[in-house]
């Protein structure tokens, strides 16, 4: 018996109408969309292709059991997600092992820091796979920002902001610009990192970039007491382009 195609589509970073023409159209197509949600939640990827699902299509919800109530480097985190990952491509695997194609939906790029990741390394060996790019939700935001990020030969480093202080300050030291991502509970230790290198001014905090509700400020303007969801970023552009 032939087996389905898990298609894992990135949707981009949150207004509709940056999904690609490809991903609309295998959205469409779809008999069967997976995605990815967390609890009592919609969940991102499948409020922004909303508009590109058939009514009749058949969704599987990939609900995780956790987000950021225990740290990312707690051994108890690590296990949960783990055994997330494994039944949900379990779950997959059961369709796609009866010869119907999956598109799981992805919001920005599917393989830019995306879950769409960890099941695309537990079914590739097993399956037919193909991925299809979405826009990042870096670079969404970095448009919305008007951002003059980079010119020349200048570098970029994008960081996740889970690294501790030392590793953040090191690794920004030898970049020109920056993205830093999955601030959440990290925005205080970033800022104290980048106020240490005297880049504090060149920071600008984005949060729900592209979508309903955006923010978009200097960094060193917002309250350092208020909290920041996990999913907000900090750009810095190289010195001298920025705002």
């Amino acid at each position: 018996m032939t087996t389905g195609i898990l298609r894992v589509i990135g949707v981009g970073p949150g207004d509709p109408e940056l999904m690609t023409l490809k991903a609309a159209r295998l959205c469409k197509a779809a008999d069967i969309v997976a995605y990815f949600a967390k609890r009592g939640e919609a969940g991102h990827a499948r409020a922004i292709a909303a508009g590109q699902i058939r009514a009749d299509c058949e969704e599987i919800r990939l609900e995780y059991p956790l987000t950021t109530e225990i740290p990312a480097h707690d051994p108890r985190y690590r296990r949960a997600i783990a055994a997330f990952y494994e039944a949900s491509a379990s779950r997959l695997a059961g369709a796609l092992g009866e010869g119907r194609d999956v598109a799981l939906l992805c919001e920005g790029d599917p393989i830019f820091y995306g879950s769409g990741l960890h099941l695309l390394e537990r079914l590739g060996p097993q399956f037919a796979t193909e991925i299809v790019p979405g826009v990042s939700g870096m670079s969404g935001c970095w448009a919305r920002a008007r951002l003059p990020l980079l010119r020349g030969s200048e570098t970029l480093a994008v960081l996740p902001a889970t690294l501790d202080a030392p590793a953040l300050a090191a690794k920004l030291a030898t970049a020109d610009g920056a993205v830093i991502l999955k601030l959440g509970r990290n925005l205080g230790k970033v800022r104290a990192v980048l106020e240490a290198a005297g880049r504090l001014d060149d920071a600008v905090y984005v949060e729900r970039g592209t979508m309903a509700g955006e923010c978009i400020m200097p960094l060193a303007a917002r309250d350092p007491a208020a909290p920041a969801p996990y999913f907000s970023l900090l750009i810095l552009a190289a010195r001298g382009h920025g705002r």
